[in-house]
C-alpha cells in the first residue's frame, strides 16, 4: 500500500513543479498586461477568455473523464481504439464548431460586446478551442501512462511559448489584443505538434460504436455539471457588484486570488489522482486505499492552510521594489478573507478525492445533482451573507458550496461505492488545526511574530503526536519506504478500520 501512495506522491510532486511553475509564469502576465494596455482592453479579453472558459466545457464534453475510465478498463475494445475513438470525436466536433464560429465572427463579437473591430479575436478564440480540445486526449494518455515528466514538459512549453509570444506581439509588434489571442494560437498549435507522436502511436481507424456508444452515456451527464462548478467559481463577482460596488469586488477578487497557493496544491495532486484510481480500482484494498490517501491528503492540506494563513500577510505586504509591495495597499482590506478561501478549496480538494467512486461505477449521471446543490447553495448564501457582512460573506458562500458539494457528493457515492473513510484520523487532523489557528487568531506576540508562528506550526505536529495520529503500521511502512528496505510482511501495510 504505502509504495503505490509512495508512486501518487512522487506523480504529484512532478505536477506539482510543472503547476507551479507554469502559474508563476502565467501569474507575470498579468502586470505585464496592465501596463501594455488600457483599461478597456484588459476587460476585453477578461470577458472573452471568461466566455471560453465555459465553451471549453462544450469542446471537451467530458471525453476526458470518460477516455480515462474506459482506457484503465478497456472493457470495451482494444487499447488503441479506446484512444482513438474519443479523440476522433473531438477532432471532428471542434472542428465544426470552430467553423461554425468562423463563419459567425460578427454576430458572435456584437453577441459578446467585442468590439467590430477586434471581430478577429472571435475567430482567434474558435481555433484556441479547437486546439486545446483536440490535446485533451492526448494529454490524458500521458497521464494514463504515468508519462508525468513528459506531460509537464509540454504544460510548460505551452505556457513559455504563450509568454514569449505575448512579448513579442505586444512590445515589438504593438498587436495589443489581438497579439494576446494570436500568442495563444501559436502555443496550443505547437504544444499539438509536440503531441502528435504520442497520437499516431495510439491512433487507429477501426471505430466501435459500441465504445463510443459508452463513452457519451458516460461523459454527456457531467456537463452540466461542469458548467455548475464554473458557476460556483465566478457568480459571487457580479453579485457582489449588485449588492455592494465595484471597488469592493475589486479588493475581493485580488485576495481571492490568493487561493491560489491552496488551489495549486489541489490541482496537482487532482492530476495524479484520476489515473491514479483508475488504474487501482480493480485491487482488492482499493477502497481501504483510496480512504487513506484522503486522510494523507487532508494533512497535507490543512498543514498548508495553517502555514498560508499565517505568513500570508507578510508575504503580500512584504516591500519588494521601492516599497511596492505584492498586493497595493488598498486591497489589505480583504486579506482576512483569504483563509476562508483556503478552506473552500480544501473541501473542493475533499470532493476531488471522493469522486473516484462515481467515475469508477460509471455514475456521472449524478454529478449534476452535486453541483447544481452547490450550485444553489452558493447563490442563496450570496445574498444572505454580503448585506451583513460584505466580501467576507461571498468568501463564506464558496465555502458553504463546496463543503456541501462534499457532504452531497458523499452521502450519494456511498450508496453505490461505499468506503470507510477514516473520519476518526481527520477530525484529529481538525481538532489540532482549529487549536492551532485559534492561538494564531486570539492571542499575539508582535515583537516575537515570526517565532511565534513557526512554534505554533511545531505544536500543530506535537498535537498530531499526542493524539497518536500515525500508528503503528504507518510508521514502520513509511521507515521502510525511505529507509529502503523491503517489508518483513505485506500484510501490515493496512491497519484494520478498527486500529485506525
Amino acid at each position: 500500500m504505502f509504495d503505490k501512495i509512495k508512486r501518487l506522491g512522487t506523480d504529484t510532486a512532478i505536477y506539482g513543479i510543472s503547476t507551479v511553475v507554469g502559474r508563476f509564469l502565467t501569474f507575470i502576465l498579468t502586470p505585464f498586461y496592465t501596463n501594455v494596455l488600457p483599461p478597456s482592453e484588459l476587460g476585453i479579453v477578461a470577458t472573452l477568455y471568461a466566455y471560453i472558459a465555459f465553451l471549453n466545457i462544450l469542446y471537451g464534453y467530458g471525453m476526458e473523464a470518460a477516455f480515462m475510465r474506459y482506457t484503465a478498463s478497456l472493457e470495451i475494445g482494444t487499447k488503441k481504439q479506446n484512444f482513438s475513438v474519443p479523440f476522433l470525436s473531438l477532432v471532428v466536433t471542434s472542428l465544426v464548431f470552430s467553423f461554425f464560429i468562423w463563419l459567425r465572427t460578427i454576430p458572435l463579437a456584437s453577441l459578446s460586446n467585442v468590439p467590430l473591430s477586434y471581430s478577429s479575436i472571435i475567430t482567434y478564440s474558435g481555433w484556441i478551442l479547437c486546439l486545446d480540445a483536440l490535446a485533451i486526449v492526448p494529454f490524458a494518455s500521458l497521464r494514463m501512462e504515468r508519462k508525468a515528466k513528459l506531460f509537464s514538459a509540454l504544460k510548460l512549453w505551452n505556457i513559455i511559448v504563450t509568454v514569449i509570444c505575448n512579448l513579442i506581439f505586444l512590445l515589438k509588434f504593438r498587436w495589443g489584443v489581438e497579439g494576446i489571442f494570436m500568442s495563444n494560437v501559436i502555443a496550443s498549435a505547437s504544444t499539438l505538434v509536440l503531441l502528435l507522436p504520442t497520437v499516431f502511436r495510439n491512433l487507429t481507424l477501426q471505430w466501435e460504436s459500441t465504445l463510443y456508444k459508452a463513452l457519451l452515456r458516460f461523459s454527456i451527464p457531467s456537463i452540466p455539471a461542469y458548467i455548475a462548478t464554473m458557476m460556483i467559481q465566478v457568480i459571487d463577482r457580479p453579485i457582489l457588484e449588485s449588492l455592494t460596488d465595484k471597488a469592493t469586488v475589486g479588493i475581493y477578487q485580488a485576495n481571492y486570488r490568493l487561493g491560489i497557493f491552496m488551489m495549486l496544491i489541489v490541482s496537482m495532486i487532482d492530476f495524479a489522482w484520476r489515473p491514479f484510481f483508475l488504474s487501482n480500482a480493480k485491487e482488492p484494498d482499493a477502497k481501504q486505499l483510496f480512504a487513506r490517501v484522503l486522510t494523507y491528503f487532508f494533512l497535507l492540506m490543512m498543514t498548508f492552510f495553517l502555514v498560508i494563513s499565517f505568513f500570508i500577510d507578510d508575504v503580500v505586504t512584504f516591500p519588494i521594489y521601492h516599497n511596492k509591495s505584492i498586493l497595493d495597499p488598498r486591497y489589505w482590506s480583504g486579506l482576512n478573507i483569504v483563509p476562508v478561501v483556503l478552506l473552500a478549496y480544501v473541501f473542493l480538494g475533499i470532493s476531488n478525492n471522493m469522486v473516484a467512486g462515481i467515475y469508477i461505477e460509471k455514475q456521472t449521471k449524478k454529478l449534476p445533482i452535486i453541483t447544481f446543490v452547490g450550485a444553489g447553495v452558493n447563490v442563496l448564501a450570496n445574498f444572505l451573507l454580503i448585506p451583513l457582512i460584505g466580501m467576507m460573506g461571498a468568501a463564506i458562500a464558496t465555502l458553504l458550496s463546496y463543503a456541501m458539494m462534499a457532504i452531497a457528493l458523499y452521502l450519494i457515492v456511498q450508496k453505490t461505492y461505499p468506503s470507510e473513510y477514516e473520519f476518526g484520523r481527520m477530525a484529529k487532523i481538525s481538532a489540532a488545526a482549529i487549536v492551532v489557528y485559534l492561538l494564531f487568531y486570539f492571542v499575539k506576540l508582535e515583537s516575537l511574530e515570526l517565532m511565534w508562528k513557526v512554534a505554533l506550526l511545531a505544536l500543530f505536529g506535537v498535537l498530531m503526536y499526542l493524539m497518536k495520529f500515525f500508528n503503528p503500521s504507518e510508521i514502520s511502512g513509511f521507515t521502510r519506504l525511505f529507509s529502503k528496505r523491503p517489508a518483513n510482511n505485506s500484510s501490515a501495510d493496512i491497519s484494520p478500520p478498527s486500529e485506525v
